[in-house]
């Protein structure tokens, strides 16, 4: 154990990466949903197939629900099913951007009926809450305009406060509202909360049980995203993480996979802010699995945040501060990049045995014959990820 300190493993013991449910339903692109042998076909397989994730990697022990996409009619079954699996029910997601009435917005509509039926979706996310167990109602908004001169953007943010601020006056004492925010996609003109500061701003006015949500795919290219984790840190109003990678817009990749050094600054802020292993900072994965194996692909991508943040703790924070005190910028530098290309993985694997699990979780899983058993079991599966 020469690379990792026991205080690192301290901290890493007690991180916990919350995954989707519909990570391990069909997705795809606008252009074609593929189909994979084994799909689940109802929210209860999609738990079943989460905790397996757990079962590997003891990192994800709670699974995010979406609704509509997994309405059930006995929400405390589900949580009984989910339990009895050695996984926890966690964040509900609301879906406003499925339905023809919300062409021209939801919470942002002209139309108060429409409004209001965008608000009566949430107050019943916020039921489905109380019955799960869950704390945090996460909202992610598809509303704008692709023109200029379409929409009154001004009218548009002070319906979306109006809207927020009921769907927030019903939340219970222990519950959270979690603003997302996306820079463009599917509005191209402008979206109604595109930045990390416009959701911050709505937010704030609501009260201290509203957060914002950081997706690491929803921002501009070049987009310094440590920074925003640090100044939200700073206002105490960082809520949740969505983590996935991206080339090139939100393409909701296996996290790491395209950048994994930007993945190891972000956790390095987000530790330096203390926001690791805090409870009212959650780990998150937003990732769709369009041509890999589900079950697999998020194994792969909790193992990658777990490495960064090895990686992160490594960083000799007395020596940083030294040198970025006394101007060295290269010392600076190389101290934080030391950090970064430590090999972690011989020792993680190690310390994965120590605490009962396979060296090589990916391994592990491969040769259970799971992903077999369900290509046979479930015949016609078609549970929806994302593009349902």
């Amino acid at each position: 154990m020469s690379t990792i300190p026991q205080t690192v493993l301290d901290q890493l013991e007690l991180q916990a990466i919350e995954l989707p449910s519909w990570a391990f339903g069909n997705s795809g692109t606008r252009f074609k949903v593929f189909g994979t042998p084994g799909t689940p076909r109802d929210p209860y397989e999609k738990i079943a197939d989460a905790a397996q994730v757990h079962a590997y990697t003891k990192l994800a022990p709670t699974v995010a629900l979406h609704i509509p996409w997994d309405k059930v009619d006995d929400y405390d079954d589900l949580r009984a099913h989910a339990e009895g699996l050695g996984v926890s029910l966690g964040t509900i997601n609301s879906n406003t951007f499925q339905d023809d009435d919300y062409k021209f917005g939801a919470l942002t509509h002209e139309d108060a009926a429409v409004r209001q039926k965008a608000i009566d979706h949430h107050l019943e996310c916020i039921d489905i809450m109380h019955a799960t167990g869950s704390r945090d109602l996460k909202i992610w908004l598809a509303e704008g305009s692709n023109y200029p001169g379409q929409a009154d953007l001004r009218g548009r943010q002070d319906r979306l406060q109006e809207s927020l601020q009921t769907i927030y006056d019903r939340l219970g004492d222990e519950q959270r509202l979690v603003l997302e925010y996306k820079f463009f996609e599917p509005a191209f003109y402008h979206t109604d909360v595109p930045d990390w500061g416009t959701s911050y701003a709505q937010v704030a006015a609501l009260g201290d049980k509203a957060m914002v949500c950081l997706d690491t795919g929803h921002h501009a290219p070049g987009t310094n995203i440590e920074f925003i984790v640090m100044q939200l840190l700073r206002l105490g109003k960082l809520g949740s993480f969505d983590f996935n990678s991206r080339f090139y817009a939100d393409d909701d990749l296996i996290v790491g996979a395209a950048d994994p050094f930007q993945l190891f600054r972000i956790v390095y802020e987000v530790a330096r802010g203390g926001g690791l292993n805090h409870p009212d900072v959650a780990f998150m994965l937003d990732q769709c699995h369009n041509v890999e194996d589900k079950i697999p692909g998020q194994i792969r991508s909790v193992l990658n945040v777990q490495e960064m943040t090895a990686r992160a703790l490594l960083v000799d924070t007395d020596a940083l501060r030294a040198a970025q005190v006394s101007g060295d910028v290269l010392e600076a530098n190389r101290v934080f990049m030391d950090a970064f290309y430590t090999d972690v993985r011989p020792a993680l694997a190690e310390w994965r045995e120590t605490r009962g699990l396979a060296a090589d979780p990916m391994a592990a899983f491969a040769a259970s014959g799971y992903l077999a058993k369900i290509a046979a079991d479930r015949v016609g599966g078609v549970q929806a990820g994302w593009g349902a």
